[in-house]
């Protein structure tokens, strides 16, 4: 697809990913409406739009007329969500009204304002639980292991239903571990690595959870190429996707090459799971997918070492807008 002159909202488009998104849609011409509620805890940050040829819109996905935003839009890039895993314990009624019912909200404006509109949805590989067999495969047994899950999985269910009764265009792609650019950072809340990041970046040691879990890790231009190549593929409507990257390596092997690239000074400890983590992790976890590769010819590009070193050379003369 060439998106030069093209209407595209991006829901969450002051978030990590969503952010990436728009300025690799906007640098190629698109009309780029970027919506984000800024809801706290959430990965948005007004410096992650910096620079960008973007509408944003400041509402909150869960009450903001979505007709008018979605009012000519060719492609939805569907990425509002709360991901905390912890966050969706403490409060699984916030959970389910951004990732079920919200989503529901935004599939009856898009019925009305965007009917023929490409849905391009962010899922995730959280649905899967403790993996049966790795890599995993979109056929794995779905067990959410957390409140979060289990709404984020409705989300999902919502759009291929939209799919299957009316014939929307909608593809899922169900992501792994993401980083790089942009990244929440001043915490864990959207993944290990940023507060990693942090960590070396401030001169302190990072904590370790385990250790011997393996994760595929996705660096952020990497999961940007594949949402504009699912946005762009007629042959992906009306499926989900697994979306990995790097090879598996395990969080020791993962820490140890974030020290490595960080240089002197950067260190880390090891040490048990706390209580409440333990009973929702997932133990080891890499995407089988093919199915992905084969319908576009998309590869992660990025490997780990190199996506780190540019993480940490990214953050570390902006750190404090990410803190």
């Amino acid at each position: 697809m060439h998106w030069r002159g093209r209407k595209v909202l991006v829901t969450g488009g002051a978030g990590f990913l969503g952010s990436n998104l728009c300025h690799a849609l906007a640098t190629q011409g698109a009309r780029v409406v970027a919506l984000d509620g800024f809801l706290f805890g959430g990965g948005a940050n007004p410096a992650n739009l910096e620079g960008a040829e973007v509408e944003l819109v400041r509402a909150d996905i869960r009450d903001v007329d979505l007709r008018p935003l979605c009012e000519g839009a060719e492609v939805i890039f569907n990425l509002a969500a709360q991901t905390s895993h912890m966050g969706g314990q403490r409060d699984p009624l916030a959970d389910i009204a951004v990732n079920a019912v919200a989503q529901v909200r935004l599939i009856q404006a898009a019925r009305e304002a965007a009917p023929d509109a490409v849905v391009v949805h962010a899922s995730t590989r959280q649905f899967y639980g403790r993996a049966h067999h790795l890599p995993v495969d979109e056929e794995h047994p779905v067990n959410p292991p957390d409140a979060n899950g289990v709404s984020k999985f409705a989300g999902e269910q919502y759009w291929m239903i939209e799919h299957r009764v009316n014939g929307r265009p909608v593809v899922s792609l169900r992501l792994t571990n993401c980083y790089g650019p942009r990244l929440r950072i001043r915490d864990a809340r959207q993944t290990f690595l940023g507060i990693w990041i942090r960590s070396v970046l401030e001169d302190r040691p990072f904590e370790v959870w385990g250790g011997e879990q393996l994760r595929d890790m996705t660096y952020v231009d990497d999961v940007t190429n594949a949402f504009l190549l699912a946005g762009a593929t007629p042959a992906c409507h009306g499926r989900i996707f697994n979306i990995g990257g790097s090879p598996p390596a395990s969080l020791k092997e993962i820490a140890d090459i974030t020290v490595r690239v960080a240089g002197a000074g950067a260190r880390y400890t090891i040490r048990e799971f706390p209580a409440d983590r333990a009973r929702i992790d997932i133990g080891s976890y890499h995407a089988d997918d093919r199915a992905f590769r084969q319908a576009t010819g998309w590869t992660p590009e990025v490997g780990l070492e190199d996506g780190i070193r540019r993480s940490l050379d990214w953050f570390r003369p902006r750190l404090a807008a990410y803190l």
